[in-house]
């Protein structure tokens, strides 16, 4: 049984190891980089917020968007706090594509 299993292992090791992995070039300097697109946290619907911003899901766009209408527009990025289930990592995680204007 022994000499059974080596061939299969030596097999899965080789498989293993031989997978080719790609890492991504890095940028050429003075190139272009993708940055997300901001989210107006003001005007957004929820599939808008949800979609661009890390950490929103419908329950969490529901309650920006419920929270907005109760006490009007969002003055800075940090109001977002006040909502229930933001907390300072989520703000952070999206604070640069956060727009209130």
């Amino acid at each position: 049984m022994r000499k059974a299993l080596l061939p299969a292992i030596a097999l899965s090791l080789v498989a293993a190891f031989s997978t080719p992995v790609f890492a991504a070039e890095p940028a050429a300097p003075g190139a272009a980089v993708a940055v997300a697109a901001s989210v107006n946290i003001n005007t957004a619907d929820a599939a808008t917020l949800s979609n661009g911003l890390d950490g929103v899901g419908a329950a969490r766009a529901r309650a920006i968007i419920e929270h907005r209408e109760a006490h009007g527009p969002f003055s800075s990025a940090d109001d977002l706090l006040e909502v229930n289930g933001i907390g300072p990592a989520t703000l952070e995680k999206n604070r640069t594509r956060i727009a209130v204007n």
